[in-house]
C-alpha cells in the first residue's frame, strides 16, 4: 500500500472539512498550509509570502493529495508557494477542492477546470488527477444562483449528501486504486 497525505490551505473551513474527510476515509494523514501571512486581501492579488515550514517529509509520502479553495479563477498563494517549494520533492499530486464555480461553469473565466490546467501545468506528470467538489452541490437549486448564499455556504457534515457525497464515493474509490 502506498503512503498519502494531504496538504490543506482552508479559509473559511469548507475545505478543511472536505480534506478531513478525505483524511479519514483514506486512513492518511494530514497536515495544514500555514501561510506566513494569511491576508486574502493579498491572496486575490497574487502576492505570495510563502508558507511556514511543514512538519511532514515529502520525500516519504508516494502520494500527496493538495486541497485548497479556487478563487476568482485562481489557484491561489498559499497552494502556489507550496508547489513552487515542494514541488520537486513530490511523487505523485493529487489536487482537489471545494470551489464555487459549478460543473457548468467549470471551462468559463473563473471556472475551475482553468485551475486544473495550470496545476497540471506546474506539476506536469506528476499530477495524476483533479477533482472539484463544487458547493453550489450543497446548495438548494432555487439558491443556486444566488451569489450570497453561494458564498456563505459551507460544506459539513449535514449537508454533505446527495450528489456531493456521491461523487465524493467514486473520487475515493479512484484514490483508493491509485494508493494499491
Amino acid at each position: 500500500m502506498k503512503k498519502a497525505i494531504i496538504l490543506y490551505y482552508s479559509k473559511n473551513g469548507s475545505n478543511r472539512f472536505l480534506a478531513e474527510k478525505t483524511a479519514r476515509e483514506l486512513d492518511c494523514e494530514i497536515e495544514e498550509l500555514k501561510p506566513r501571512l494569511n491576508a486574502h486581501l493579498l491572496f486575490l492579488m497574487g502576492l505570495n509570502f510563502g508558507n511556514r515550514k511543514l512538519k511532514a517529509n515529502l520525500a516519504k509520502y508516494d502520494l500527496v493529495i493538495l486541497c485548497g479553495p479556487i478563487w476568482v479563477g485562481k489557484f491561489i498563494a498559499p497552494l502556489k508557494a507550496f508547489a513552487k517549494k515542494h514541488g520537486s520533492s513530490i511523487k505523485q499530486l493529487v489536487f482537489i477542492t471545494c470551489c464555487g464555480s459549478s460543473f457548468e461553469m467549470k471551462e468559463k473565466k473563473f471556472g475551475h477546470e482553468l485551475v486544473f490546467n495550470n496545476v497540471k501545468t506546474i506539476f506536469g506528470d506528476k499530477c495524476i488527477h483533479c477533482e472539484a467538489f463544487p458547493i453550489t452541490l450543497v446548495v438548494d437549486d432555487d439558491k443556486k444562483e444566488d451569489a450570497d448564499t453561494v458564498m456563505k455556504t459551507r460544506l459539513n457534515d449535514s449537508n454533505f449528501r446527495g450528489e456531493i457525497s456521491e461523487r465524493f464515493d467514486v473520487f475515493l474509490k479512484v484514490m483508493s486504486e491509485k494508493l494499491k
